[in-house]
């Protein structure tokens, strides 16, 4: 499969998407136009499914502003291509929870350390991929490691953060840094379905599958220099990336 519709470089990193585009089967009426952040080679790579044309039916949707983006993570997704993005408007757009998936939750957290690239050699770094690979279970179907009770289940989906600080999973001052402190007040367990919590109870503390990722990074450059300094980021930096959700709970839900 390889889409072949039209696109427009702007610039090295980005291309569109023109309005009058018909779409495969000729009746697409995009409102706005559609934006794809990539360069040349990961266009082509794109270009080999149809996360372009599905940018292309987000660019359709009721009230729609601005243009219908997609990030450089693009891959074909539910309803929205994986990495898209729209924003429309308070009064006359629509709302779709479930356009781009279904992981309530679903996002990416950089974790710095106090680790340099000095402090590291390749030995090292394979030792501590290898250590992650085989702490932190990953894939379809993957069960986590960490056993919760029912209710200790309830307490997780109420407290979010702070059950994992109270439980030695994490910091303090991570709260400090987490948006609501790392769970909402309003949380209600109580809402939740039994067949929801039934899925979740052996997922705390797995990756999943599609592309949710653990990875060792280093800060490679620093562009905001003021920026990098309140995030406590230099170069050279040695950092932990994570990409997760709520895996089968939230699915269910």
């Amino acid at each position: 499969m390889t889409w072949e519709g039209p696109v427009r470089k702007i610039d090295d990193y980005r291309f569109e998407i023109p309005k009058d585009y018909r779409g495969k089967s000729g009746n697409l009426r995009m409102r706005v136009p559609g934006l794809v952040y990539v360069d040349e080679k990961m266009l082509n790579q794109v270009r080999k499914d149809d996360s372009l044309e599905q940018v292309a039916n987000v660019a359709t949707l009721p009230g729609i502003v601005g243009r219908s983006l997609a990030m450089p993570d693009i891959h074909w997704g539910y309803g929205f291509p994986i990495g898209g993005v729209a924003a429309t408007d308070a009064e006359e757009g629509v709302i779709s929870p479930g356009g781009v998936g279904f992981d309530i939750n679903c996002g990416v957290r950089l974790v710095r350390t106090d680790l340099s690239m000095d402090d590291l050699n390749k030995d090292l770094i394979k030792a501590l991929v290898d250590t992650l690979f085989e702490n932190v279970p990953s894939g379809l179907g993957s069960k986590g490691k960490v056993r919760v009770s029912v209710k200790e289940l309830d307490e997780v989906l109420e407290n979010g953060a702070r059950w994992a600080v109270e439980h030695g999973y994490g910091w303090e001052e991570d709260l400090e840094v987490l948006e609501e402190g790392g769970c909402m007040e309003i949380a209600d367990s109580s809402l939740i379905s039994s067949k929801a919590k039934e899925r979740g109870l052996s997922q705390i503390g797995s990756l999943g599958a599609g592309n949710h990722f653990l990875e060792i990074q280093k800060v490679e450059e620093i562009y905001d220099a003021k920026a990098a300094e309140v995030f406590g980021l230099k170069k050279d930096q040695i950092t932990v990336m994570i990409h997760t959700g709520s895996r089968g709970c939230g699915h269910q839900i």
